[in-house]
């Protein structure tokens, strides 16, 4: 091949690729603002408890996972965007950042791919640190066992011992409604390679939502012997699931009470 055709491909090849960079950030600013109608005008997001975040040094912000796709992520770490100067690193499967357009928005909102060590690191450096501890289980459940929290995985609570960093329970009422998972189709699962594929409206539905903030729940004191750190990371995971319940619990009754089932 000679050297001038050889000069071309690669001067296409580059403006592909530019191309494809350029069709990317349309696509990210296009679901940026989808995210922004989303919360002002389809969910009409009440925020609540913003000041329950601390102004400085590290905390966990550990919030119930819901919904069929997990839009719920999205919705709440946009609305802290909007809100918190702070913008906190979020621990997400690493499953998320395959996607076109919403892999790379949720690294533009402070995604990074789960790692444990990653978290202790940003803790340690006084940064925020986000986590969905119910993960894919969360949005797995079936619509008839909406906000029954799953099972939470301890590692917010191990590394939130290990720093002796606060955990802040948030609770997200009204992605359950808006985008339910009414069944699965195992068979598109693995086409295309994912845990599930739900069977759920092909666009949102419209719903009220609200976020709350809690209260900081400080870490307990560090044990010194591995198995007593061990236990005392477990009762503490236990304690702030039960935290986020109770208040998933008493947010929705307020919801639907002043707002209508």
């Amino acid at each position: 091949m000679s050297e001038s055709m050889s000069d071309v491909i690669e001067m296409a090849g580059a403006e592909f690729r530019h191309m494809g960079r350029m069709l990317g950030d349309v696509g990210v600013q296009a679901w940026d603002r989808l995210l922004d109608w989303f919360i002002d005008d389809w969910f009409r997001v009440d925020v609540l408890g913003l000041e329950n975040i601390p102004s400085e040094g590290p905390a966990v912000l550990v919030a119930n996972h819901s919904g069929a796709w997990g839009l719920d992520a999205f919705v709440l770490l946009k609305a802290l965007a909007r809100s918190v100067p702070r913008r906190p690193k979020v621990l997400a499967d690493p499953l998320l950042f395959r996607f076109p357009v919403i892999g790379p928005h949720a690294a533009k909102l402070g995604g990074v791919p789960i790692d444990p060590r990653v978290g202790l690191e940003h803790l340690r450096a006084g940064e925020l640190v986000g986590v969905f501890p119910e993960g894919m289980s969360g949005l797995e459940k079936p619509f008839r066992e909406r906000y029954r929290l799953r099972p939470f995985s301890p590692g917010f609570a191990v590394a939130a011992l290990h720093s002796g960093t606060p955990v802040v329970p948030i609770s997200v009422i009204g992605a359950e409604e808006s985008v339910p998972k009414l069944g699965e189709v195992p068979a598109l699962a693995r086409l295309f390679g994912l845990p599930y594929f739900p069977v759920t409206p092909a666009f949102p539905l419209p719903g009220k939502w609200r976020i709350t903030v809690g209260e900081p729940i400080p870490a307990p004191e560090r044990p010194a012997g591995y198995g007593a750190r061990s236990a005392a990371a477990r009762r503490f995971c236990a304690d702030v699931q039960a935290a986020v319940q109770d208040m998933v619990d008493r947010e929705l009754l307020l919801r639907d009470g002043r707002y209508g089932a």
